[in-house]
């Protein structure tokens, strides 16, 4: 794939072998959440991981990397750029579970457990106990305890209209025996858990009118509880998000921020014009990626071949920045910045020129410019709204 870039980019000069060893480094620093799912299976899980990414259950389930002999990894949108990552330990209430390894592997990188628990369900001595010793290991690290499943109290019957949760005190909407249920649950983790939040995400088939009810509860609890950096990582997507209708484009807009955010890491590092081959074959590898989403692999040569005066004229501005560094924090932050903007602003406009391509039309490097200078400026008003 590099050998075809260098042509594309001057300052190019990463073998693969290279590009994936700076990747992992960049890994490691960048805001990138992690979450704990802790709880039986069928208890909500994946629906939960299905709500916050809008992937679809497969996809979720074909994505899971084995990590120890309990648990397992899903990386969003993908482990090579990710914007969040889900760490789910199995087989709970099925077989004997020793959280130890699991706190070994996980404790110091986990951002937020959310103990999953189905509302109804009070046979948990399988999780209750091996939660305390999680709690234990990391007293300080928020628990989120979130109780699914509500309809299985009201069977046959749609959820209340307004939403009786929204209220710090239960109200008189709930079903009796939801709402006994509930303060048993909440006595039970008394202590465990910091935020206890009720919720119910099903299926359209299903045919409750509020399929994502108490959803944005549990997005606004977590991003109250997640330290203001990964904060950060997850509202920028969870906003881009929101308004895509299109397949493509909601397959395409996570890689697109978790490479925009790789880049930024990478600009941010106080060290003079060695990132720009870095942040260069992180863009490099985003087209590759896109064009992979859009079926275009094909059509990529041409592509660098209209953008490649663009990027050249972008690198070389990012390059004359990049001497900002010797002014700390403010040229750190200023890098990283334009770095953001300038992949950010690349992965839009290819999506819409691999878009034209699908629909049979033949894009002019001035509209593929055109494009790309109205998302830069998109870029920018983002990273403004989300750093603060």
């Amino acid at each position: 794939m590099f050998r075809k870039l260098k042509t594309w980019f001057p300052f190019h000069r990463l073998s693969e072998e290279e590009y994936r060893r700076q990747r992992e480094r960049l890994l490691d620093r960048a805001p990138v959440p992690v979450f704990w799912l802790f709880g039986k299976t069928g208890s909500g899980k994946t629906s939960i991981v299905k709500y916050l990414t809008g992937v679809e259950r497969a996809e979720i389930g074909s994505g899971y990397r084995p990590q120890t002999q309990y648990s397992e990894q899903y990386d969003f949108p993908s482990a090579e750029s990710p914007l969040a990552r889900f760490l789910d330990t199995r087989g709970l209430g099925e077989t004997r579970y020793d959280p130890r390894e699991d706190i070994e592997r996980f404790s110091a990188s986990t951002h937020v457990v959310i103990v999953t628990v189905r509302a109804m369900d009070h046979a948990l001595t399988e999780v209750v106990e091996p939660l305390r010793a999680i709690r234990k290991a990391a007293p300080d690290r928020p628990v989120l305890l979130a109780l699914t499943c509500l309809h299985q109290a009201y069977p046959g019957q749609q959820h209340p209209l307004l939403d009786p949760f929204d209220s710090c005190v239960l109200s008189d909407p709930l079903p009796p025996d939801l709402q006994r249920s509930i303060v048993a649950q909440q006595e039970r983790f008394a202590g465990l858990v910091d935020h206890v939040v009720p919720l119910d995400l099903t299926q359209p088939e299903d045919g409750f009118d509020q399929p994502d009810f108490g959803g944005a509860r549990l997005k606004d609890t977590l991003l109250a509880m997640l330290p203001a950096a990964y904060r950060q990582t997850l509202l920028t997507l969870l906003d881009a998000m929101a308004s895509l209708r299109d397949l493509n484009d909601r397959r395409a807009l996570p890689l697109v921020i978790g490479h925009s955010i790789l880049a930024a890491t990478a600009a941010a590092v106080p060290l003079p014009w060695l990132d720009i081959p870095v942040v260069a074959a992180i863009q490099s590898h985003l087209m590759y990626r896109l064009a992979s989403v859009y079926g275009q692999q094909w059509n990529v040569r041409a592509l660098l071949e209209m953008a490649g005066p663009i990027g050249g004229r972008l690198l070389a501005r990012q390059a004359v920045r990049s001497t900002l560094k010797f002014i700390p924090f403010v040229g750190a932050a200023a890098n990283a910045a334009l770095a953001y903007g300038y992949t950010y602003g690349l992965g839009k406009a290819c999506g819409w020129y691999f878009g034209q391509v699908r629909q049979g039309n033949a894009p002019s490097a001035q509209e593929l410019e055109r494009v790309w200078r109205d998302q830069l400026t998109q870029a920018a008003q983002m990273w403004k709204e989300h750093q603060g």
